[in-house]
């Protein structure tokens, strides 16, 4: 299906007026004059560890440990990214630094 110049145009406004909306919302609903319920303060602090078990689960949920590679170059991955995440404290450091070790181990040690 070929789209107009203006159906483009339309697309990408409301794309942007949903982007600036969900950006401003928070802000609109919780003002600073106002105290954060603690319902919210609960969800900021235990959401983000959701979402990394949920990438987790997602990440693995086709590794078979009865199929060759049997899992290792995801185990190994997975170990570097607790090790720097230990010795570094650094969030960003430990995911790249694991992203990087499996795309080597997959592309090249077991691929």
């Amino acid at each position: 299906m070929i789209q107009t110049v203006q159906q483009s145009l339309l697309i990408i406004a409301v794309i942007a007026f949903g982007t600036l909306l969900t950006r401003a919302l928070p802000f609109i609903l919780f003002p600073d004059s106002n105290k954060t319920p603690a319902y919210i303060l609960y969800l900021g602090k235990t959401l983000p560890f959701a979402a990394i078990g949920l990438l987790i689960v997602y990440c693995l949920k086709n590794v078979s440990p009865l199929a060759a590679p049997y899992g290792i170059p995801e185990a190994i991955a997975i170990g570097a990214i607790v090790l720097l995440h230990l010795k570094l404290n650094n969030t960003l450091l430990s995911i790249g630094g694991g992203t990087v070790l499996y795309m080597f181990l997959v592309q090249l040690a077991f691929g």
